[in-house]
């Protein structure tokens, strides 16, 4: 078993990489249909959810709870209290990614964030905003200087290019090879220009798309979320994946190869983040600090060695994977399993890291 280990004289306060904000109530979200059925019974929404999700939602949300309410600072601030607690230090600032805005200007998520209550009461200060574009679109220029506009936290964008053949897993695009294609690639380079971020969300076999945008543009941070989660590795997922020992421990040699040859591009950042999402394969219910450690560490250790100590940051990746383990639970066990790298790992992971990266 993992110590349970401590960053208090080690880091200053933390520094969150990866939230995410919503008020379906309020705001164009694919959950705003279901809300106000929500609100009103959430229980009989609960026990409705196989007629009205499919398998892929169903298992990356486990429970309506979070996507179908608003989660604002206020609720963020809630979730972070217990922090001092688990490690010893609070979360300070926090880094807004994306979240599906269901309109065609993008840039409104940009101008609703900024006005958010961050850094009033318990709420942490919201010192970056990733938002959504798509360098495919012919106006993508345009758009990016839209988000500009709309606020001076604006660093950089994330387009969703997750995708995965099983049917049985929700993917965020219509294709395989999104971030590879001609128009993208092509597209990009208004972003490379502006010297703004990206982050890129895809699934474990979509690697190697990674690596070949980062050779294109090798002097724009590209950030690698959740790992590019290997889907299934900790269990059953979708129709076909995660089904048995062995299916699983090919799925850990794949990745843990393909993500190796992404960390040779130095223009790439991995966040520790998404420990604790549904779609790695975890089972319904909560899962403990030593038990959490215990199973995201192949993805932890392997990453950390590939990418080194400057290469690294964390990000919560609340609410998403609030209905399996609490905050204070996901920070503690990185925590201890980065720990023994010692102080300077530590501090560059939860603080110094993402003030370079999205220049805070």
């Amino acid at each position: 078993m993992v110590a349970a280990e401590s960053l208090s004289g080690v880091v200053p306060h933390i520094i969150d990489t990866h939230i995410h904000q919503w008020d379906p109530f309020t705001t164009p979200r694919e959950a705003s249909r279901v809300a106000p059925l929500y609100k009103r019974a959430p229980r009989l929404l609960e026990r409705m959810k196989p007629l009205l999700l499919d398998q892929g939602a169903r298992e990356l949300i486990h429970t309506a709870a979070h996507v179908a309410r608003p989660y604002l600072p206020e609720d963020y601030g809630t979730d972070v209290a217990g922090t001092v607690a688990a490690v010893g230090v609070p979360v300070k600032a926090a880094v807004h990614v994306e979240c599906g805005w269901h309109r065609e200007d993008q840039s409104e998520e940009t101008a609703w964030l900024d006005g958010l209550p961050f850094g009033q009461g318990t709420a942490p200060e919201l010192v970056a905003i990733v938002a959504n574009a798509d360098p495919r679109r012919p106006d993508f220029p345009q758009v990016l200087d839209a988000h500009a506009r709309a606020s001076t936290r604006f660093r950089g964008i994330r387009s969703m290019g997750a995708w995965h053949p099983d049917k049985g897993v929700k993917s965020w695009t219509d294709g395989e090879g999104v971030l590879r294609s001609t128009a993208f690639l092509n597209g990009f380079r208004a972003l490379a220009e502006r010297g703004l971020t990206f982050d890129a969300f895809v699934f474990s076999q979509q690697l190697n798309d990674v690596a070949l945008l980062a050779k294109e543009y090798p002097e724009t941070t590209i950030v690698l979320d959740h790992y590019a989660p290997p889907l299934g590795l900790l269990g059953p997922l979708g129709k076909t994946l995660g089904r048995s020992d062995a299916q699983r421990a090919d799925l850990l040699a794949k990745w843990q190869d393909d993500i190796a040859k992404l960390a040779d591009h130095h223009n790439v950042i991995a966040k520790h983040s998404g420990l604790a999402f549904p779609v790695l394969g975890y089972s319904v219910g909560r899962i403990d600090r030593a038990r959490l450690a215990e199973r995201v560490a192949p993805l932890v250790d392997h990453t950390t060695r590939v990418f080194g100590e400057d290469r690294l940051m964390f990000g919560s990746n609340y609410p998403m994977d609030k209905p399996v383990a609490d905050y204070g639970t996901i920070v503690g066990a990185l925590t201890d399993l980065l720990a023994p790298g010692g102080p300077d790992l530590l501090r560059k992971v939860f603080h110094d890291n993402a003030q370079r990266a999205y220049r805070l």
